[in-house]
């Protein structure tokens, strides 16, 4: 019997209500979000964003069992999940270069909420069959979400390793723009400036940007969590590898602390197949234009923000980050 029939995992109840967002209805949203079939739901309390069909589901991932052993990637949408996930899987396997370069990243950390971004209004056979594969994944697992802690088991920083990833939001914006532009179940068609209102109203899926690393913040004490910055591993990666390394109890030679930076260096991540989802192109999920593994720069925002979107952006960050110790870079003199 699957631990998803038993009454243990019926008993954990999420104390949380999905509403409809009526906005994400209308023709002009669906015009601009053209595939969000089924509008998109929020969150009460939290008003978290996401899709419909997760909504329905939402207590499968919050009942997810975590392990001792466990390490859990949490990030805001394109924030450095990829990268840090192949980070982490190297570091718990051995710096398995070949092995990374050769299996797909998607199956040796699993991103825990693909079977619920789908327009679809109920889980398919094979959705439910992933989810399910979940429990039965060999120790130690390594996954990846965007969902915010209060969405995730309540044990799940007492049982297992965090790791949480942040990133400045004018990079993040940008980032994820691009992004809703590839990928199909988004299918953006309009342009940045009304791609980042909607980000600054936290009317796309996983908002509010704020929220989710303001509370990971809090948690950064906890000695299950490690929490760190994108920017950080820009201007620093091997440093930063090391820091992860010892947050593990892993401890790579130095040989193969130059093997995992030299794999992870940005032309080589971009180029190898195993992590840059370029085959989800052929698969039908990614529009043809446009990559997964896109820059990775730090300040690429500067390219693309007018003056007065980037001074809103700036009062939007301001009123968000009011009263918190929280500091962000969005600027480097120097990159990896």
């Amino acid at each position: 019997m699957s631990s998803f029939d038993d009454e243990e995992f019926k008993q954990l109840q999420l104390k949380v209500k999905f509403n409809v967002i009526p906005k994400t209805r209308l023709k002009k949203f669906n015009q601009l979000f053209a595939g969000y079939k089924t509008g998109l739901v929020k969150s009460e309390p939290g008003k978290f964003v996401m899709t419909t069909l997760y909504a329905k589901h939402a207590e499968i991932l919050y009942r997810m069992e975590p392990r001792a052993d466990d390490i859990w990637l949490l990030t805001f949408p394109k924030c450095g999940t990829t990268w840090t996930s192949e980070l982490l899987w190297l570091l718990m396997n051995d710096c398995d270069t070949e092995k990374a370069k050769t299996t797909q990243l998607m199956s040796r950390t699993p991103f825990i909420e693909v079977p619920f971004l789908t327009p679809a209004t109920e889980l398919s056979p094979e959705a439910m069959q992933m989810l399910k594969s979940f429990e039965k994944m060999p120790s130690p697992r390594i996954f990846k979400s965007h969902l915010p802690f209060y969405l995730l088991h309540p044990k799940l920083l007492d049982t297992s390793k965090v790791v949480y990833v942040a990133r400045n939001a004018k990079d993040a914006i940008v980032s994820f723009y691009h992004h809703h532009k590839l990928v199909k179940l988004h299918d953006f068609q309009g342009n940045l400036e009304e791609f980042a209102d909607y980000f600054m109203e936290d009317e796309v899926l996983y908002a509010p940007f704020f929220p989710h690393i303001l509370d990971a913040w809090s948690k950064r004490n906890h000695p299950n969590m490690h929490f760190m910055f994108f920017e950080d591993m820009k201007k620093d990666l091997k440093g930063e590898i090391s820091k992860v390394a010892t947050f593990l109890n892993q401890s790579p030679t130095d040989e193969q602390l130059d093997k995992i930076t030299e794999h992870l260096r940005f032309d080589n991540f971009q180029q190898n197949e195993a992590v840059n989802n370029e085959a989800g192109k052929k698969m039908g999920w990614l529009n043809p234009d446009g990559r997964f593994i896109r820059k990775g720069k730090t300040g690429d925002w500067k390219n693309h923000f007018s003056p007065e979107l980037n001074s809103r952006i700036d009062q939007w960050i301001e009123k968000n980050l009011a009263g918190s110790d929280l500091k962000f870079v969005s600027e480097l003199e120097q990159q990896d």
